[in-house]
């Protein structure tokens, strides 16, 4: 296996996993435009686009090939026209929101990704609220969260913030950058490797360009300013996958300033939550004036803030997980993930999977 190969995760379980299907070739997607899409092969890169069979086998737009997929092509090269997609291998990870519209859609971000970068600047653009709903949607991807506080140039106070963050990560690494500094990357290079795929998500203007053009030692996707209320402009309109010369690989993702729940992982994000929810006297108190609740008491010492704890009703039910328990949660989720053709097989594999973790 090439430097090249090794730098975009082509690792021995896909390896493996490519040589069940004959007479293809293994890829991944490095960028996608509409239903073409950019494969990046052992021998090079070539153009394709999904077979008759998928496209007509699909139940939701996340059947789909997305950046960080790897899949199995018919050619290694498009001299004799495009090459054609046939089968999307496991995926480990996949980060996914709700697209905006009258009929809102699952849209995937990315697929594969071993760490997503949580960006949050702190400017005005600094908000907890979001920032819990990136890391409920970040936890249930697969991937390991790193929340990044970008433009710290921009921030007096910065010890309290990071205090305020460091509650909401809930032992996750948080880490704080700044653009102005020649090396304010460093802070976010150490998580980075080869084999390793990484991606940032986060706000327009959050500084996501900015610290990936450092990464890759060049000005490779455009930067742009704050407006003059001081929140960014989009910079990055679509995915793209790029190999980091020191190893690895990152995916940069156009900013989002909303970021709409298809799925979440609230267990895990306010465990905070849930703890104090399972200490309160009455297993069905609804945290107002019954005796012996816990989070109500929580609120009263400092222990939680009111914010959390509305925010934190606000995303279960955004994500139909209103009234449900931890485990009624979790059946949720893996019965939504595995509707439909082979979803018994795969729904064991997940399980067995977040087991291992």
């Amino acid at each position: 296996m090439n430097n090249r190969m090794k730098n975009l995760g082509f690792s021995e379980m896909y390896l493996k996993e490519a040589e069940m299907y004959e007479n293809y070739f293994l890829g991944r997607v490095i960028s996608q435009h509409k239903d073409r899409y950019r494969i990046a092969l052992e021998e090079g890169e070539i153009n394709a686009e999904v077979s008759g069979k998928m496209r007509y086998a699909v139940m939701t737009p996340l059947d789909f090939p997305v950046v960080g997929d790897f899949v199995m092509v018919d050619r290694k090269a498009d001299e004799q026209g495009t090459a054609i997609i046939h089968k999307i291998l496991t995926r480990k990870s996949i980060f996914v929101r709700k697209a905006a519209g009258k009929v809102p859609k699952p849209q995937a971000v990315g697929s594969n990704i071993d760490t997503v970068f949580l960006c949050m600047s702190l400017n005005q653009d600094y908000n907890l609220r979001r920032l819990e709903r990136y890391f409920a949607v970040a936890l249930d991807s697969g991937a390991t969260p790193v929340i990044v506080l970008t433009k710290a140039d921009l921030c007096d106070g910065i010890e309290a913030k990071l205090k305020e963050v460091q509650r909401i990560a809930l032992g996750f690494d948080v880490v704080v950058t700044s653009s102005s500094i020649e090396h304010g990357h460093e802070t976010v290079k150490k998580y980075i490797e080869p084999g390793k795929t990484v991606a940032f998500i986060g706000s327009s203007g959050v500084g996501k360009s900015t610290l990936i053009n450092r990464l890759l030692n060049e000005d490779i996707i455009s930067t742009q300013g704050l407006r003059n209320d001081d929140k960014g402009r989009h910079t990055t309109t679509s995915r793209e996958l790029l190999i980091i010369p020191d190893g690895g690989a990152v995916i940069d993702t156009p900013g989002m300033r909303e970021l709409g729940l298809e799925s979440a992982n609230i267990v895990e994000s306010f465990e905070d939550i849930e703890d104090l929810i399972l200490s309160c006297k009455f297993s069905n108190c609804r945290h107002g004036n019954e005796p012996g609740c816990a989070v109500r008491e929580a609120m009263e010492n400092g222990e939680l803030t009111e914010g959390r704890f509305l925010n934190y009703l606000k995303l279960k039910k955004e994500a139909k997980y209103d009234g449900l328990n931890a485990k009624q949660i979790e059946k949720k989720k893996i019965d939504e993930m595995f509707a439909g053709m082979g979803g018994m097989k795969n729904a064991r594999e997940y399980i067995k999977s977040k087991k291992k973790r």
